[in-house]
């Protein structure tokens, strides 16, 4: 299976956030999608090592993300309601077009790197959070 794709503008990079005491790590980049009578908001996740490789993206890039889902299953006890939740997990980026002021044509390639550097994603399991 080959792994999914999704482009778009980078709308917001959140600060790393730590959870706990094993200190799992993840970072939420928001692309935008103009879809002419609407926009859409895509959430895509950046965990643990790939965290740091979100430094690269900027509000206003062009990008495309590989990503892959993941799904979680999460309930606090046996008599609570069970809960899914789905995840964009990113794997990999590639910088399209540069955006914002300042920026020219010879800039708009593939960040260097960027995609080598995503790639080194690393399963985390923390039972304190669930997603």
């Amino acid at each position: 299976m080959s792994d999914a794709k999704v482009r778009g503008i980078v709308h917001l990079v959140e600060e790393t956030k730590t959870y706990g005491q094993k200190g799992f790590r993840k970072r939420l980049v928001v692309l935008e999608q103009d879809h002419d009578r609407f926009t859409n908001y895509v959430p895509v996740e950046f965990i643990q090592d790939s965290c740091d490789s979100a430094d690269d993206l900027q509000a206003g890039d062009d990008v495309e993300i590989t990503y892959r889902l993941s799904g979680r299953k999460w309930q606090r006890d046996a008599q609570s309601e069970v809960k899914f939740f789905l995840n964009a997990e990113a794997l990999g980026f590639e910088v399209l077009r540069k955006g914002g002021a300042g920026q020219n044509d010879a800039e708009s390639g593939p960040a260097a790197g960027s995609a080598t550097a995503n790639n080194a994603l690393q399963e985390a399991a923390d039972d304190e959070v669930p997603f």
